[in-house]
């Protein structure tokens, strides 16, 4: 788990600490976490992007029953049956989505766009309701889905975007996950929901790469002419954004 604060802002400035954080799963948090989040850190939001089936096997997490905390549960999947987005960042379009059936259109799209637009394309949704989420001011918001890195990295991005945090900040956010990689595979080993997908291939696959992020982002720059139009034709508002903002911006 670690803090949006302090990131880089394109006029100059840096985004605001203590409002947002993202994670990897919070299944593992024990009373005292509970303790520290709620009490100490005003935690008010939890944004959990995992999928249907992952919250069915994995159950909701310890912060449901806490009644100060609003869970806000925005699947980023066209939901077809399997677990996780385990493939995501290896961003190989013949086998990112091996839980559906794809046609080769949606096959040749996803080689020139990447899995992280699939995001956008199937739920754009839920990552309006997920920015939205972390809009609110009544305290701090958690950003989360398994492993922390694909489905939570593109809403931290796009949530940086519009706070005006520069691309060299965005990209090293997004990258800072893998300091951590280790540590998060070996806590998801421990379940079954992720295990074999997990054992699939060598931990050095699952790692976040700068060039991931940085071909989302290009696609949304030559496509719409940046995340923020394509923010706003899914039905976005510059009261969004000004919400957004002041939650972010020092």
């Amino acid at each position: 788990m670690r803090d949006l604060g302090g990131l880089a802002t394109v006029d100059g400035g840096t985004t605001r600490f203590g409002r947002v954080y993202r994670s990897d799963n919070l299944q593992g948090l024990t009373e005292r976490d509970i303790e520290l989040l709620v009490g100490e850190l005003k935690l008010r939001h939890v944004v959990d992007l995992r999928s249907d089936a992952e919250v069915a096997l994995e159950g909701p997490g310890p912060l449901t029953v806490v009644p100060e905390v609003n869970i806000h549960h925005l699947t980023l999947f066209a939901e077809g049956g399997r677990n996780t987005d385990v493939e995501a960042d290896k961003i190989d379009a013949d086998k990112v989505l091996p839980w559906q059936e794809l046609d080769e259109e949606v096959l040749a799209e996803l080689r020139v766009t990447g899995f992280y637009y699939g995001y956008l394309r199937d739920r754009p949704d839920s990552i309006l309701a997920a920015l939205r989420a972390m809009a609110h001011d009544d305290g701090a918001a958690i950003v989360h889905c398994a492993a922390g890195k694909d489905r939570t990295g593109v809403v931290s991005a796009l949530a940086l975007e519009v706070a005006g945090a520069t691309r060299e900040a965005i990209v090293a956010d997004y990258v800072a996950t893998g300091d951590r990689l280790e540590g998060i595979l070996a806590r998801l080993r421990a379940s079954a929901t992720y295990r074999d997908d997990l054992d699939s291939r060598p931990a050095d696959d699952h790692r976040p790469r700068a060039e991931y992020i940085e071909q989302f982002l290009g696609v949304l720059d030559d496509r719409f002419g940046g995340p923020l139009p394509w923010l706003a034709s899914q039905g976005w508002t510059e009261s969004d954004a000004q919400a957004l903002r002041s939650r972010l911006r020092d």
